[in-house]
């Protein structure tokens, strides 16, 4: 009640203002505005008054239209770019090192033995189609061969290309016996699903390109079937990889390099990568404080068919932060000394909503894989985790290259026969890519390292003999080199003879087996990349404020102003509308009577009884009580006699409550 009494104050206190009707409302505004157009529109003539209302309304509409620009710049959420440079000491970053070549090819020989022979038959087939079909007695393991054959295609006529299988019949009823070089067709290719009914066919350009993709699917099967702990077996061991380490003045071994499995380039190992203790810092910028690493990649035990690159493949990243080396990595060659200049550069995004950036991936809808490595998020994480997700989803299993959740298995042919045209489908799929990098962010905070890459052939010619010698020695405990080596010369042209170590023999390839990697800082000057909004609350306030100062000359208090007569409006609006609910409630309750109302006097008359009839018997619950349907007694009450039923002139009651007064 007490909310509804101090409304209603309200109300009539509203009422108490500028005016009842709309033109009073606006005439009172623009005498009191401090606006400058509406004022000229009340005081000056009638053709004044039609200029200045269109000069008002011009320049009204063009402030309007430069607020919604405004505004809608502001809502764009633009951010700009500083650069600011920093000088201190930094911490190391951490060095991924592997082998170009995942397995050693002794280790695995036997797990592709079947796999081998029907590369060289293919090659065979393609090179020499003549020769391989004389030699077709070959037994060979026609199962791997059926899930992924390789065909020949030839379009000498586009209209009707012509399919030719490389260890079978033609597949659209040429002439059988029909050979085709890789030169004359295009090798592709086939991959089913559905027992053989639905086929596609992956076209290459290059032949080398094709066997290569062909194996790798082929290895991939193989491999995935294989135990994890069996695969780190088969990879080269820290202590053959890593013949010497020196960070800085400090000796250090393969022992201080942690190790993890990559199904691309199978064990890696980590330098300062920062799990189990405090990150490395560096001294001083240049060469001597840096890491000197010798590595021996044993290019003599590559898997022929598998790795066609000789080399270490290294990467630096952040500390905790997983090393993806296949997409941000590079190639050290073999036989050289390569020397790494290290630049740092930090990024910091601003978060929602200037940038879809995430601090630590909790606000990201895919779950990461990686995060079993307990390493801090990035987006190339997030990417491989949402494309191993559509995997399973699509083809029930899970592919080789990344991680696996639990309860699932990775594909292969026994248990998955369709997951070769299933992955190959998913991989070239735009919507799958583009709905994964619409589902995953970038990290608000990244740190980049710039790289300068020199080489130099390592060792020279004059001290390789007795690099290698030693080297060996130290890793071998003996005399004998088994390092690769190459074959020195004497000067003039001699006959002279050779002049290696004790007890060393020579092979005649060059350095190809030793990489050696210098990687430092070249200063500790650092690049800091930070975003800010490009245009703040500040920035809208005083354009807006100008534009309208500039066009209107007017201010806050203008604004204001514009407000109140706004809420008046509002309230004069409701005022008319409860006016009018009212008298349209009167005029339904005066349409209930066809004539004048009734007076007092015939209302009470049709209340009273005058005659006392005796009221219409009914029937009770029991119709026994009365027999022989008599009528009910009447009773004999007499009628009563109220003076308060008598009608009196008004002047009456008036003088008598006046005398009870006095």
């Amino acid at each position: 009640m007490h909310v509804k009494k101090h409304l209603l104050k309200c109300l009539h206190r509203l009422q108490k203002g500028p005016g009842y009707t709309y033109k009073e409302l606006l005439v009172w505004y623009c005498n009191n505005t401090n606006t400058h157009g509406p004022k000229r529109i009340i005081c000056e003539g009638p053709k004044k008054k039609a200029m200045w209302f269109l000069i008002t309304l011009l320049f009204t509409s063009l402030v309007c239209w430069q607020w919604g620009v405004f505004i809608k710049t502001y809502l764009s959420w633009e951010v700009s770019v500083s650069l600011s440079i920093g000088f201190k000491t930094m911490d190391f970053p951490a060095v991924t090192v592997c082998n170009a070549s995942p397995f050693q090819y002794s280790r695995v020989r036997h797990l592709l033995k079947d796999l081998d022979e029907l590369m060289e038959a293919v090659l065979e087939r393609i090179l020499a189609p003549e020769q391989s079909y004389g030699n077709a007695s070959r037994a060979l393991n026609s199962t791997l061969w059926d899930y992924m054959p390789l065909v020949l295609i030839d379009e000498q006529n586009p209209h009707r290309p012509v399919v030719l299988d490389l260890f079978g019949d033609n597949h659209n009823g040429s002439a059988p016996g029909r050979t085709c070089t890789a030169q004359a067709c295009k090798v592709a290719m086939r991959l089913c699903s559905l027992n053989g009914t639905v086929c596609t066919f992956r076209n290459f350009t290059s032949a080398t390109q094709a066997v290569t993709e062909w194996y790798l699917l082929q290895a991939t099967n193989i491999f995935s079937q294989v135990p994890n702990h069996e695969l780190v077996e088969m990879g080269y061991p820290a202590e053959r990889l890593i013949l010497a380490c020196l960070f800085g003045a400090e000796p250090c071994s393969y022992r201080n390099f942690t190790s993890i499995f990559h199904p691309d380039y199978g064990n890696c190992y980590i330098f300062n990568w920062g799990m189990t203790e405090k990150a490395l810092p560096s001294s001083n910028p240049g060469a001597e404080f840096g890491l000197k690493l010798i590595l021996d990649i044993g290019q003599d035990d590559y898997v022929p068919f598998l790795t066609s690159t000789a080399g270490a493949r290294l990467m630096l990243h952040e500390q905790r932060s997983y090393p993806f080396i296949k997409d941000k990595g590079i190639y050290a060659m073999s036989g050289t000394e390569t020397s790494i200049g290290v630049l740092v550069d930090r990024l910091e995004r601003k978060g929602e909503p200037y940038s879809q950036c995430t601090m630590n991936g909790s606000d990201v809808p895919v779950r990461n894989l990686y995060s079993d490595y307990n390493t801090t998020y990035s987006i190339q994480a997030c990417i491989r985790s949402c494309f191993q997700d559509h995997m399973i989803q699509n083809c029930s299993c899970g592919h080789y290259l990344y991680p696996l959740p639990r309860g699932q298995s990775y594909c292969n042919n026994r248990q998955f026969p369709d997951w070769a045209y299933c992955y190959s489908h998913l991989r070239m799929s735009v919507v799958q890519r583009e709905t994964c990098i619409n589902m995953c962010k970038e990290s608000c905070n990244d740190t980049q390292y710039k790289m300068t890459i020199s080489m130099a052939d390592w060792p020279s010619e004059a001290s390789e003999d007795w690099i290698f010698h030693v080297l060996s020695q130290e890793r071998d405990q003996s005399t004998n080199i088994t390092l690769s080596r190459s074959r020195r010369k004497p000067e003039g042209g001699g006959t002279g003879k050779e002049r290696p170590a004790s007890g060393t023999q020579s092979t005649p390839s060059q350095r190809k087996g030793i990489v050696k990697l210098n990687i430092y800082f070249q200063e500790f000057n650092y690049r800091t990349f930070e975003e800010s909004a490009a245009n703040n609350i500040v920035w809208l306030l005083s354009n807006l404020g100008g534009q309208f100062g500039f066009w209107m000359g007017g201010s806050v208090l203008c604004l204001i102003e514009f407000g109140e007569i706004l809420i008046d409006f509002v309230w004069i609006t409701i005022i008319k509308l409860v006016a009018f609910a009212k008298s349209l409630r009167q005029r339904r309750a005066q349409a209930r009577y066809a004539g004048p109302p009734p007076t007092v006097a015939e209302l009470v008359e049709a209340h009273t009884n005058f005659g006392f009839q005796p009221d219409v018997a009914r029937p009770g619950p029991d119709p026994g009580t009365y027999a022989d349907e008599q009528t009910l007694p009447i009773p004999g009450t007499p009628p009563p006699n109220y003076d308060s039923l008598r009608l009196q002139p008004l002047d009456v009651i008036e003088s008598d409550s006046e005398g009870d007064a006095i």
